[in-house]
């Protein structure tokens, strides 16, 4: 039998099938209150739509105790999530996700001839908005015409990404990233076309594209866009630049002064035990765990080096730098002075992870 670990109690419209004396079956909408203990819960990264699963344990009129019911969770729909216990990680979470100012001001188009793709950076994730692919015919000698065609063709369908997925009220900078010049030739239609087709928004929003060299049009180029040093000056105020710096700062340290440099989860809780941690670097997906008392480990270590003057950076692992630490056991930590000849723990950190 699963825990009861959550519930979830919603307003929700949904279709109600009737009986009559005749036997002709009917239905209606009806809005009622469910309450469900959630069993499964679904994430689309792609619509930004969350979905929970579960069974109603509350009396209801429409819908029978132990049914089990699909609930789509809306934006600015309100519901009420109760858990037997919260934890001190759970809590900054919810703390961040309310607050105004934690939106996703960073855009980025990495690009390549014919290949580019739209991310929106948010201080938790990054969301692959658009991906755009066009065949670009090659050179030919004495005809560029076909080429030049194709590079047009690309160019208006990465124009068109940029005005339908990127809300330039809250986008602080967009990057436009590539290796060569496909960067600045895309730029320069770009605004050539925004001052023929008078597009106020892009004219008005000029100074916010920065133009940055990347390896690839791929998405796996976003990591070394975010840590490039004139990007991480521009985006010095936002969480996503943070953790990249985080990170290089890490691997830098694990370069030069190894015995500064710790990861996984029984040498990390270690060098908390002796106070010397001063950047706890740890992914969000380890405080998913389906196993209570692994995650309350999580949350202790958490808590400890917090409570002994640390710094403690959470990564998504849906962000770029998130998915670079979970390779790394998802736990990682900078020390305030060097520890030699730890006794090797057993580390079973990467057993932990599912």
């Amino acid at each position: 039998m699963k825990l009861l670990h959550k519930d979830i109690e919603k307003d929700n419209a949904g279709k109600v099938q009737t009986e009559s004396p005749t036997g002709s079956v009917g239905s209606s909408r009806v809005r009622t209150t469910l309450t469900l203990c959630v069993e499964t819960i679904d994430f689309d990264t792609q619509a930004c739509q969350l979905r929970v699963k579960g069974t109603n344990i509350e009396e209801n009129q429409y819908v029978k105790m132990g049914a089990y019911h699909t609930i789509e969770l809306e934006l600015n729909r309100k519901f009420t999530l109760a858990k037997k216990n919260w934890d001190s990680v759970v809590l900054d979470r919810i703390d961040q996700a309310c607050d105004p100012t934690q939106r996703a001001d960073v855009a980025a188009v990495v690009m390549q001839e014919g290949l580019a793709n739209l991310v929106l950076v948010t201080p938790a994730m990054t969301l692959l908005r658009a991906k755009v692919e066009v065949t670009i015919p090659r050179k030919r000698k004495g005809s560029c015409t076909q080429h030049e065609k194709g590079l047009e063709k690309f160019y208006e369908a990465v124009m068109q990404a940029i005005l339908r997925h990127i809300n330039f009220d809250v986008v602080k900078c967009i990057l436009v990233a590539s290796p060569g010049y496909v960067k600045d030739h895309f730029t320069t239609y770009l605004f050539s076309e925004a001052v023929r087709q008078d597009n106020k928004i892009l004219l008005e929003n000029r100074p916010k594209f920065m133009l940055v060299h990347s390896s690839s049009g791929h998405k796996y180029s976003l990591k070394e866009v975010l840590s490039d040093p004139t990007v991480t000056n521009r985006l010095s105020d936002t969480k996503a630049a943070g953790e990249v710096k985080a990170l290089e700062d890490f691997y830098k340290m694990l370069q030069h002064e190894p015995d500064r440099a710790f990861y996984g989860l029984g040498h990390v809780e270690k060098a908390a035990d002796a106070l010397a941690v001063d950047t706890l670097l740890i992914s969000d997906k380890l405080f998913r765990h389906q196993d209570i008392p692994t995650r309350s480990r999580y949350v202790r270590l958490v808590d400890n080096v917090r409570d002994n003057g640390g710094t403690v950076r959470i990564f998504s692992s849906l962000h770029v730098s998130g998915e670079q630490l979970t390779q790394l056991s998802g736990v990682a930590a900078i020390l305030r002075f060097p520890i030699a000849d730890l006794s090797d723990a057993e580390d079973d950190s990467s057993s932990d992870e599912d």
